[in-house]
């Protein structure tokens, strides 16, 4: 970490936001066999594989882990590819995760493109919630909420031995 950047979760914090996560999303979805966790690449997939586990440690639901590779960057440019445990998610519970929630463009587009099936629920997920919206989306599921600058970035980082969440 550099000089400039202020640590706001460390690997236990990061941990334990997981859990409380999971959980969450198990009491949501108390009456479900199956769940579809849609990870964003590359952060948001590290985050919804770890997600995935706690939640089928602690109940009896099957997780369906998809990468959604997308131009975060460009998202209008249309390419979009799941890949993963990629099945008929129709009619079933679906859950979009990602690292961080900043303008919301991201996970709004990513929501546009699941939503081209008929789903049973939509919920969405995110590690930190940094409140500038740009876009009118919200995680129904959230780590961590940080009032912040706009100039301020924030980054996660979920590598095993690495993990950690910082401003800079």
């Amino acid at each position: 970490m550099k000089e400039q950047q202020v640590s706001v979760l460390d690997a236990v914090q990061i941990q334990r936001k997981i859990e409380r996560i999971a959980h969450q999303i198990i009491e949501f979805n108390y009456n479900e066999k199956e769940v579809v966790l849609i990870g964003i690449a590359s952060q948001g997939w590290m985050l919804a594989g770890r997600i995935g586990k706690v939640v089928e440690a602690n109940s009896n639901i099957k997780v369906h882990l998809v990468r959604l590779q997308m131009d975060k960057k460009k998202p209008l440019n249309g390419e979009y590819h799941f890949e993963g445990d990629v099945l008929d998610w129709s009619r079933r519970s679906v859950i979009i995760a990602d690292d961080v929630l900043n303008s919301g463009r991201t996970l709004i587009y990513a929501v546009g493109e699941v939503l081209k099936q008929p789903l049973a629920k939509l919920t969405t997920v995110a590690l930190v919630d940094r409140r500038h919206r740009k876009f009118p989306i919200k995680a129904d599921f959230v780590g961590l909420t940080l009032s912040t600058t706009m100039q301020d970035h924030i980054t996660v980082d979920l590598t095993p031995g690495k993990e950690q969440a910082w401003i800079e």
